[in-house]
């Protein structure tokens, strides 16, 4: 179809898969003897089963890991986007990655880390090559202005390349919800612009999705996580437009292809007027 496929690269299991029957070992069990399924608290995902990396069949297990990677590989997968590597031992993705780039040295890895600056920049370190960046933790002006500044006017640039996305399939922010079409436009602006590299999860965003399951909940109400969904990104109300605009933009001017030539202007209205 002459697209490049990213291909979501999730090291769990669901409570069925043949992992959980035949190499029970590789999961952390509860005393009572059933698998330890994810949390993050508050939220507890219990169709979900991470890898217990520290079992004494951690080596069996990062080879069969490293076997799957290989395997799409091989089916021409050249882009992995890598789900809460965080979550997962540093040396493991030292190792795989290194592995991986000995033989396939065109191999990205792109990682979606919603966590920690210092947890983003170890990954960086350790071979990730962009950071997929939920622009979120840092809501208000300065904040934003710290933290792009780091990212782009010292060191960090040297091996930190974000990846920057003003929602994704199972973030809906409170901004999103509350503030209307004009706060998905300014996420829109901001993302585009703060890095060279950015992304949304659509055709959510360009229809501004922003109606959330519960009260002070960040998940979708109709998550197309749960079903197959139909868009209309022809609406009147759509910002396929303006992101058209928006790429158009980036694509000609070349101070927005690089994160080094940010530069930040001083403002006279209030420093801490959140986004």
């Amino acid at each position: 179809m002459g697209i490049e496929i990213a291909l979501d690269l999730a090291f769990q299991c669901s409570p069925d898969h043949p992992y959980v029957k035949e190499h029970r070992e590789w999961f952390l069990q509860r005393p009572d003897g059933s698998v330890q399924y994810a949390e993050n608290p508050p939220k507890k995902y219990e169709d979900i089963y991470p890898f217990y990396f520290e079992s004494e069949c951690a080596t069996e297990l990062c080879e069969e890991l490293k076997r799957v990677v290989f395997y799409w590989i091989e089916q021409g997968v050249r882009i992995f986007r890598v789900d809460n590597p965080h979550t997962k031992p540093f040396d493991f993705w030292e190792w795989l990655i290194e592995e991986v780039r000995r033989k396939h040295p065109d191999v990205i890895f792109l990682s979606e880390a919603f966590t920690r600056p210092k947890a983003m920049q170890r990954l960086a370190k350790l071979g990730v090559h962009t950071i997929l960046y939920v622009f979120r933790l840092e809501e208000c002006q300065w904040e934003l202005t710290q933290y792009f500044t780091e990212l782009t006017q010292t060191p960090v640039r040297e091996y930190m390349r974000p990846n920057v996305w003003p929602n994704t399939p199972d973030i809906l922010t409170e901004f999103l919800q509350y503030g209307g079409r004009p706060a998905f436009m300014a996420r829109l602006v901001l993302a585009a612009t703060l890095s060279a590299n950015y992304g949304v999860y659509g055709p959510a965003f360009e229809l501004c999705e922003n109606r959330g399951s519960t009260p002070g909940s960040e998940e979708y109400l109709d998550s197309e996580k749960y079903q197959l969904r139909a868009w209309d990104i022809d609406r009147p109300d759509s910002l396929k437009g303006l992101i058209s605009r928006v790429n158009r933009i980036r694509r000609e001017n070349r101070a927005l292809q690089s994160d080094w030539s940010l530069q930040f202007h001083r403002l006279d209205n209030d420093p801490t007027h959140c986004l």
